[in-house]
């Protein structure tokens, strides 16, 4: 393990052309502290977690000093948000400090968020807020507790630094660590201001850093494209099984590397509604829970249209195709193994669509639903309607489903394993919109215990975790209707 001063950092970014980013030096944060620090992804860099007492730490990642390696950058990209292109995008709140390799030659950036203005921050004032500091930095740790491709966060730094959004705030510094922050607005940005030798030299740069296999085929560029859209089909396929709602799937939030990236109004199901809208500014519901697997074809086709300078169309369409194909076979999967099926059968679709149907009618939790359901063996199903009794009413739609699967579970070999499989993909703890809600009135009192409790249960959302049975309750009623937006 090593210390902040021994790390070892690159820059390759900077060494692509000079129009992919401009260098800024972070401005400095009044009275910086320590807000919390996870170990998890310390070790991911091979950073010690004592470096995070010594008080180098807070000065560096608060602005207020430097680090020999790093190369701090403000990157520039563009893209569609909500639909329409918008051209002036870019790094408005974050720097791109540098890259730290690992002693296995691994390639982890390291990302300031909240680093103040860039000469992307249109009008903004460059500052994240310890309210969306700790949304994102919790979130991190559940979509990894979920096995849900994510960025990650290292840590937050609290300040004294007034900032104003619809109130006078504090603001914060979230330090992020991913192996890319790559978005499909790179490559809109070159193909729409007409840079494509640069977009050519992007392409190759997505290669050799985390395509390396791609190289020696025959289309190394639709090779990239077909891997972007499968990892892409991987990450849509878990937000739906698992009930999770981005918010803001504009194509500078989307990773090339198909990770959950750009953490705003986020929001898992409470009561199950397809149509649910996390973003309170969505006022077309663009972006609503059904709507993802879609927008996300939409996004791809815009990095298709984007890659036109060295795709043509036959491989465009090919990688979309893969992406539909990808999308339906691992969503199927995911949402199997939350049910326990093992085997196929032609019953099965309208079993999955008959027990939506019911969610939705009674406005059913969707998470502790299918997580009760984990716990009753299949002889005990025709009998286990009460169990159900604090998510609805035990109505005769809900006897006749269990017993419909009652009978579907007799083709399974095994019904003690279909149990053990169901309790490792139902997750008993997610992270609803009033517990991140409540760590952060209190963190905003410098109470950071909560913070503490949330995320060692949702980094093993799927374990008991006995003392903490108040995390994997219904929400209150207030806790549901929480307004979200893209304020930061």
């Amino acid at each position: 393990m090593k210390t902040l001063s021994t790390l070892t950092f690159a820059n390759s970014y900077c060494d692509l052309p000079d129009t992919l980013g401009t260098r800024v030096t972070p401005q400095p944060l009044d009275n910086p502290f320590l807000v919390h620090f996870n170990p998890l992804v310390a070790e991911k860099i091979e950073l010690t977690s004592i470096t995070a007492l010594d008080p180098s730490f807070v000065d560096v990642f608060s602005g207020n000093a430097t680090l020999v390696g790093l190369s701090p950058l403000a990157m520039k990209y563009c893209g569609h948000q909500f639909g329409q292109y918008n051209p002036d995008l870019g790094d408005g709140r974050g720097l791109l400090l540098g890259e730290v390799i690992t002693s296995n030659s691994i390639k982890w950036d390291l990302h300031l968020k909240g680093s103040g203005k860039t000469p992307y921050s249109r009008t903004g004032d460059g500052r994240a807020v310890l309210r969306s500091s700790i949304r994102e930095y919790l979130a991190s740790v559940a979509m990894e507790g979920l096995g849900i491709a994510t960025t990650h966060a290292l840590a937050i730094i609290g300040s004294e630094t007034p900032v104003a959004r619809e109130k006078i705030e504090t603001a914060a510094t979230l330090i992020r660590v991913t192996e890319s922050h790559l978005r499909f607005g790179h490559f809109e940005y070159l193909f729409y201001s007409g840079q494509h030798a640069e977009l050519q030299q992007l392409a190759d740069y997505v290669i050799e850093h985390h395509f390396a296999e791609l190289a020696t085929t025959d289309s190394p560029y639709a090779e990239m494209f077909k891997q972007i859209c499968h990892r892409t089909a991987i990450m849509i396929a878990a937000w739906q099984a698992v009930g999770f709602a981005h918010g803001v799937m504009n194509t500078d939030n989307m990773s090339i590397l198909g990770l959950t990236f750009d953490y705003g109004p986020f929001g898992f199901l409470d009561d199950y509604d397809p149509h649910y809208i996390c973003n309170h500014s969505d006022y077309s519901g663009r972006y609503a829970f059904d709507q993802q697997p879609s927008i996300a074809l939409w996004n791809l086709s815009a990095l298709g249209y984007a890659l036109t300078p060295l795709l043509d169309k036959t491989e465009i369409d090919h990688g979309l195709e893969h992406y539909q194909h990808q999308l339906q076979q691992q969503y199927s999967h995911n949402m199997r193994q939350k049910l326990g099926l093992t085997l196929t059968n032609d019953v099965d679709s309208v079993l999955f669509s008959d027990l939506f149907q019911l969610l939705q009618q009674h406005h059913v939790d969707y998470s502790l639903f299918f997580r009760t359901l984990s716990y009753i063996t299949m002889t005990d199903l025709p009998h286990s309607c009460s169990l159900f009794s604090e998510l609805f009413p035990c109505t005769s739609d809900l006897k006749k489903w269990l017993d419909r699967y009652q009978q579907r579970l007799l083709l399974e070999p095994n019904d003690n394993q279909r149990l053990a499989v169901m309790q490792q993909h139902n997750p008993k703890y997610i992270l609803r919109n009033y517990l991140a809600q409540q760590a952060i009135e209190k963190a905003q009192q410098g109470d950071y215990k909560l913070i503490d409790q949330l995320m060692t249960v949702l980094a093993r959302p799927f374990d008991e975790h006995k003392d903490a049975e108040v995390f994997a309750q219904l929400p209150p009623h207030w806790g549901k209707h929480l307004e979200i937006s893209c304020s930061s």
